[in-house]
């Protein structure tokens, strides 16, 4: 009974043992894999968004975009870089009034990542369906999980696990199709400064000033009560004989009449 034991227990150990040193050599399988990329036509998608400065207070900004809303784009980072006028601005140097126009070209390429697996080794313990140990061309035993349906190739003739038999030498090769999806972007921001307020036409003032105008008034002075001393009387005596004479006539037409 204790021979049955003892004989058990080495058995175990050795089962334990080979299984250790499978693992062992799996971890330095000497696998030939390839990999290959295979990109299929992009598709190219850009979108333009178009706006003003509104304000700029630090590191934030404010715009107003083509169809009149307004977007605030807060903690603008500092590295951010606008072409305006072909020179590079920051945020600190954004103007009201800017033109701002950001280009976003969105490039979306399928691939296909194939990767392709092969080994060649010599039959030494196959546990069918699940793993098998072959002893490689440099002489060390490696031990290899099978997949479900996988074939060998022996003396040119596909078998499945259940057909491995020790001493063959077979080869195995494994292909893994990945797709995969692609997509990159290119931001771009360019802008342009406000126009210059247009120039005035030729030959007209900027400003014109309307001063009032003043009209002198010439004021009549009053004649005086004495005639200066260097005057003559003597019209003013005629003038008083010419009324006698005819205060004189007056009369005696007057008495006739009657």
């Amino acid at each position: 009974m204790r021979s049955k034991i003892r004989c058990t227990h080495t058995w175990l150990v050795l089962v334990l043992g080979a299984a250790c040193l499978a693992f062992a050599l799996n971890m330095s399988a000497q696998v030939q894999t390839e990999t290959s990329t295979t990109a299929q036509k992009g598709t190219v998608a850009t979108q333009v968004d178009s706006g003003e400065v509104v304000t700029v207070s630090g590191n934030d900004l404010v715009v107003k975009m083509a169809d009149g809303t307004i977007r605030h784009f807060d903690n603008v980072p500092e590295s951010a870089r606008v072409t305006v006028d072909g020179q590079q601005l920051g945020i600190h140097d954004l103007k009201p009034g800017m033109k701002l126009q950001r280009t976003i070209t969105t490039t979306t390429t399928p691939k296909t990542i194939t990767t392709v697996q092969s080994v060649t080794g010599t039959v030494w313990f196959v546990n069918p369906p699940n793993s098998v140990i072959l002893t490689l061309e440099d002489g060390k035993n490696q031990q290899f999980k099978m997949p479900k349906n996988q074939k060998f190739n022996v003396d040119g003739e596909m078998v499945d696990a259940w057909g491995l038999k020790k001493g063959m030498k077979i080869s195995a090769t494994k292909v893994v199709e990945v797709p995969e999806i692609v997509v990159s972007q290119q931001r771009k921001v360019t802008g342009s400064s406000p126009p210059p307020p247009a120039p005035p036409p030729a030959d007209v003032p900027i400003l014109v000033v309307e001063e009032e105008v003043v009209v002198p008034v010439e004021v009549a002075q009053a004649a005086p009560a004495e005639l200066p001393k260097t005057a003559s009387p003597l019209p003013l005596i005629g003038l008083l004989g010419i009324l006698s004479l005819t205060s004189s006539l007056g009369l005696r037409s007057a008495r006739k009449n009657r």
